[in-house]
């Protein structure tokens, strides 16, 4: 029938998470039909967002091997907070988006966070829904009018000039929201709009872009919350590439991660953060490199209190990869079948026919999740293909690439 939206029948669905599996992409629909089978992490995770929702910033790091399945588990949180109301972001860490720096950071959380049911970036669509003469809205600005925030005089501003332009001049109400989700905005108009409202002229102090992106994370946290949302997950996936920056670059993306894991973003802040990284970081680069004697060395070799106090946060950072990773748990022989049955019915639905038992990869102790799932897809991608053939498949890991490269360091300009 013309016009027919077939998107979410079960053969379509079956099939997309098919190919997302044999691509190893963790797509809803892939998470969705395997779940998970990492309850301790689940646990912890839960426990944690508990306790950000009630204000108690907090962080929590997995770590595993190459196609273990930190991604899928990171999406399966998510659909976790999702369905639970928060609102969530994730964050590659990338040339583009540089663990070390809060400016580019920010702006990834921001223009990635979504709640369920939502399109537009969820900053617009709290601002958009805040109801401007409830408590909810006064708490906000008398919160961020407070020396307890801790925030720069242009949030409060903002925040009392939105109440007033938000109908009636929504191009300037469009200026507010680009600057709570990154971008700059003009002091002189900013003082020339509040004057306009009747506001006495406010001081707006000079504020250094990476502390003004932190800032713009606590406002939008406590934003958010004023929308209705518990709280903010941010997921930090790839963050092994910290590895493949130069010393300096490492040792501030050490310190950054120390800062969200300890929730360092002030009381009543409701952000929860999880990274996933590579189980063999810490040997391969901490240790490997002697970035633990190395770094601090460095960094303290300038003697300033600037470096010295970021040292002091980069052997935080390495410390909490050394000692609280969270490990995935590798599966275990009843999750392989759980998993394998549920795999051979998706397959069957996809294309429409009934899979014959194949054996796929020896149960071995070192082997991932990933590698038996595609072992096990493309074998029956085969016998469907030709009933006859016997296929027998190997496995190859491939090793992390920790080699400095120079060319991350040259980040690509907003």
């Amino acid at each position: 029938m013309i016009g027919t939206d077939t998107g979410n029948a079960p053969a379509v669905v079956a099939r997309r998470a098919i190919e997302a599996l044999r691509a190893g992409v963790p797509s809803r629909d892939a998470v969705a039909a395997l779940g998970s089978g990492q309850s301790a992490i689940e646990d912890r995770f839960e426990t944690m967002c508990a306790a950000a929702a009630t204000g108690s910033p907090a962080g929590m790091l997995i770590g595993g091997g190459f196609g273990a399945g930190k991604s899928h588990l990171l999406e399966h949180l998510a659909r976790l907070a999702l369905n639970a109301g928060w609102t969530v972001s994730r964050v590659v860490v990338s040339k583009e988006t540089p663990l070390h720096d809060p400016v580019k950071v920010f702006r990834a959380a921001a223009d990635s966070a979504l709640r369920d049911g939502q399109a537009r970036p969820a900053v617009i669509e709290a601002a958009a829904g805040l109801d401007l003469d409830g408590r909810s809205y006064a708490e906000l600005l008398r919160w961020a009018s407070s020396s307890g925030s801790e925030l720069n005089e242009r949030f409060p501003a903002t925040l009392t000039l939105f109440a007033h332009l938000r109908e009636r001049d929504p191009a300037y109400a469009e200026t507010i929201l680009r600057f709570w989700s990154g971008d700059p905005i003009p002091v002189p108009e900013l003082r020339k709009r509040m004057k306009e409202i009747g506001e006495q002229r406010p001081v707006l102090s000079p504020v250094a872009a990476p502390e003004l992106a932190r800032q713009r994370m606590r406002f939008a946290a406590r934003l958010l919350a004023a929308a209705g949302s518990p709280g903010w997950l941010v997921l930090f996936d790839e963050v092994e590439l910290i590895g493949r920056y130069s010393l300096l670059q490492r040792a501030k993306s050490y310190a950054e991660l120390a800062r969200w894991m300890r929730g360092e973003h002030g009381r009543s802040t409701p952000i929860a953060t999880v990274f996933a990284m590579t189980d063999d970081y810490e040997a391969a680069v901490i240790t490997g490199r002697n970035d633990r004697q190395l770094v601090p060395e460095r960094l303290r070799a300038k003697g300033t209190p600037e470096a010295a106090e970021l040292a002091a946060a980069a052997e935080l950072g390495m410390r909490i990869i050394d000692r609280e990773t969270h490990l995935l748990t590798p599966p275990d022989d009843t999750e392989l079948k759980q998993v394998y049955a549920r795999l051979r019915e998706l397959h069957g639905q996809a294309f429409g026919w009934h899979p014959p038992d194949v054996t796929g990869l020896e149960r071995l102790g070192a082997t991932r999740m990933r590698q038996y799932v595609r072992a096990w897809i493309n074998e029956w991608d085969l016998v469907r293909l030709d009933p006859a053939y016997r296929p027998v498949t190997e496995a190859v890991d491939v090793a992390s690439d920790y080699r400095e490269d120079p060319d991350l360091e040259r980040t690509p300009p907003e």
